[in-house]
């Protein structure tokens, strides 16, 4: 149904709910999240092994379902996005957990001050969705 104008109808409100990702693979995305991104376990309701809740902020959720045949190449501009206070420090956990990182413009490895002054990175989970890193506030 389409809102059209001159019509006294409310406004919706919309927030985010959840972001979903469908992966070949629950537990090794289940610990990427867990443990790269320290994302928390949220109870889930399905208790079937297909699906991880996460608490991403404020009420929102990440799921994760099993069940994607392969991972897929994904635009790094079609990303999730989450932040944190220590960028650098976060970049060398992933050297250390040998996960290639990026820069906004695809440079392996170089982080990128935004003309806002935020610092980021650019990293694939283990399906290849991309995830940006960043400190802005």
């Amino acid at each position: 149904m389409l809102f059209r104008s001159g019509f006294s109808q409310p406004k919706p409100v919309f927030k985010i709910n959840h972001v979903a990702v469908y992966v070949t693979d629950l537990k090794r995305s289940g610990e990427f999240y867990t443990q790269i991104l320290n994302l928390d376990t949220i109870p889930e309701p399905f208790h079937d092994n297909k699906h991880i809740w996460l608490s991403i902020g404020d009420g929102v959720q990440l799921h994760i379902i099993q069940g994607a045949k392969e991972p897929k190449e994904y635009f790094q501009n079609n990303h999730l996005c989450f932040s944190t206070t220590d960028v650098p420090g976060f970049s060398k956990k992933l050297d250390e957990q040998k996960i290639p990182w990026y820069s906004a413009r695809g440079e392996a490895y170089k982080m990128t001050t935004r003309i806002d002054g935020a610092h980021q990175v650019f990293l694939k989970d283990p399906d290849g969705y991309w995830i940006e890193v960043n400190d802005a506030k």
